[in-house]
């Protein structure tokens, strides 16, 4: 029976479902890698369909330094201490992967117009905790776990920064990263006592760029790993192989007595299932491969470049991208070990399939995507990174980046671009930006893990 309390976030999946529809979502936004000297921004757009300013962006709000690379965020507080009356889902923590400092916004004053709370100096986590290149958030209660890829000096491994409820600095949260290389994205599940982490590489290797020979050189992961929650330190290694180059976001089903998970293997394309057998011994299958299109520029045949991963509220459908193909698709995971495809839809990519969408010149590819509670709608940005957005897309530094809307049909499976719905960064009034992640104020389908 679900107790009745008054914390942040909500009892269960399925009440979180039921959730009001999301009125703002709250969008990173960059100009590092743009030649426009202005700070990142975190800019917030209307997605009510009854208000005048529907789909367009209402609030910007700069950091206070210019280069942070803002990348992905996450909450103070979600579902986890949803029997604590006392926290509330008020600040969103916003990470510079370059310049190191974590932005603390107060988003609950004024929904409509965020404010800077808090500035984590980027320089005091480096002498304190040897780490730097922070990326994923994730609260656990009222403590606040940062996944870092790098050490100080922008080597792997890096670690995990642990920040009390006041954002003050523990010290880092692992006991040891044992003999991982890599670190990136990572998810736990608490009833089962695991955590699971992925690899992306050492801050020094990508931020400047892709070079396919380092991935050769094994200067990039393929590998996921098992840790001991409680105990903080890894216990097991998954070598993914070449089904698995560069696995980068990992995903527990939202059910918290499940043990299913999924990796969305960048370079291969693959999604990686891995689960809890009977025996109790961890387990892994490549379960969608999706392969390499020739294409005439290419002297090999191009990669779907897997970025990111979603998995539904209800845990029946999981949503992946192909940034350098230009898809997202839509799969039903009823069945983990057998995916059914049931959606596909364009916007950018190489393959020229989607050149224009709902009137917008898309530069980029479908590249990170929220969706809605009740699983309705998808929210989907372009740019992945800034030196990876100039490689592969340069036309992005004078276009900007392109946020969409995609309709899905939670009944049947279905996907369809919302032609209402498109907010254009390339018209900012600093000059184009480009959008990554985003967020919605009463927590979202990657922020939220129930104890």
């Amino acid at each position: 029976m679900e107790k009745p309390c008054c914390g942040p976030g909500y009892a269960s999946p399925a009440e979180a479902i039921k959730a009001p529809r999301e009125r703002l979502l709250y969008t990173i936004a960059i100009y590092t890698g743009t030649g426009i000297q202005k700070p990142d921004y975190l800019a917030t757009v209307d997605a009510d369909p009854e208000s005048p300013t529907y789909s367009q962006v209402i609030h910007r709000l700069e950091m206070p330094g210019i280069g942070d690379e803002l990348h992905h965020m996450g909450w103070n507080a979600c579902s986890s201490c949803h029997d604590d009356a006392g926290m509330s889902r008020k600040y969103l923590l916003v990470p510079g992967v370059r310049s190191n400092n974590i932005h603390v916004i107060d988003t609950a004053t004024d929904p409509f117009a965020p404010r800077l709370h808090k500035v984590i100096d980027g320089a005091e986590i480096k002498s304190k905790t040897n780490l730097s290149g922070p990326h994923t958030v994730h609260c656990l209660g009222s403590e606040i776990i940062i996944s870092f890829l790098g050490d100080a000096q922008g080597e792997a491994p890096g670690g995990y920064l642990h920040l009390n409820k006041e954002f003050e600095i523990v010290g880092r949260w692992e006991n040891s990263m044992g003999d991982i290389p890599f670190g990136y994205d990572f998810w736990y599940q608490p009833r089962h006592n695991v955590m699971v982490s992925s690899e992306w590489a050492a801050p020094n290797t990508f931020m400047p760029g892709f070079d396919l020979e380092e991935v050769g050189h094994l200067k990039y992961g393929r590998r996921l790993h098992i840790w001991d929650f409680e105990k903080k330190v890894p216990v097991e290694t998954m070598y993914l192989g070449e089904d698995g180059l560069i696995p980068l976001e990992v995903k527990f089903l939202h059910d918290p007595d499940s043990t299913h998970g999924f990796c969305g293997a960048a370079l291969s394309a693959n999604v990686i299932h891995f689960w809890k057998s009977e025996a109790g011994k961890w387990e892994w299958e490549k379960i969608i491969d999706v392969e390499n299109e020739p294409h005439p520029e290419w002297p090999i045949p191009v990669p779907g470049v897997m970025s990111a991963i979603l998995v539904s509220m209800d845990d029946k459908y999981l949503y992946l991208n192909n940034w350098l193909h230009g898809d997202m698709r839509q799969y039903d995971i009823s069945d983990p070990h057998n995916p059914v495809l049931t959606g596909q839809v364009w916007m950018g990519g190489l393959l020229g399939k989607a050149p224009e969408v709902n009137g917008v010149k898309v530069a980029g590819g479908p590249q990170m995507y929220q969706l809605s509670l009740d699983g309705k709608r998808l929210y989907v940005t372009t740019s992945l990174f800034s030196t990876w957005d100039n490689q592969f897309y340069p036309e992005i530094r004078t276009q900007g980046g392109v946020m969409l809307m995609i309709d899905c049909d939670v009944e049947n499976g279905g996907m369809k671009i919302n032609e209402d719905f498109v907010v254009d960064f390339g018209q900012e009034p600093n000059g184009p930006s480009r959008c990554h992640e985003t967020r919605y104020p009463g927590g979202d389908c990657t922020s939220d893990i129930w104890l």
